[in-house]
């Protein structure tokens, strides 16, 4: 007979991580992702997968009708659709790779 022991710690390692301007939380609004992207905890979103859907419509949105959300453009030119839907589907990616991801934002 024996007797085996361990300690173990649970390690966080980050899988994913983009920046993008504050400025464009207008179009996020107006694509209903707002608070899922800036303030996920206020939806009680704590993992990747809670995301996909929210991201998968916005993307849908905004390919179906550039012009409706280009109007969000940032005028110093700091936040545009340009920027913003590579970044919502790298994003996206990430969610779909690491679903139970829990989710950090710094704000």
């Amino acid at each position: 007979m024996s007797l085996d022991v361990s300690l173990e710690e649970e390690q966080i390692v980050e899988v994913f991580s983009q920046n993008i301007t504050h400025n464009l939380n207008k179009m996020a609004e107006a694509l209903g992702i707002y608070k899922a992207v800036w303030r996920p905890e206020e939806i009680n979103f704590t993992k990747a997968k809670q995301l996909i859907e929210p991201l998968e419509n916005a993307i849908k949105l905004m390919r179906e009708d550039p012009e409706k959300y280009k109007k969000f453009d940032a005028e110093n030119g700091w936040g545009t659709y340009r920027d913003f839907l590579p970044w919502l589907k790298k994003y996206l990616a990430a969610c779909k790779e690491s679903p139970n991801a829990r989710i950090e934002v710094s704000r």
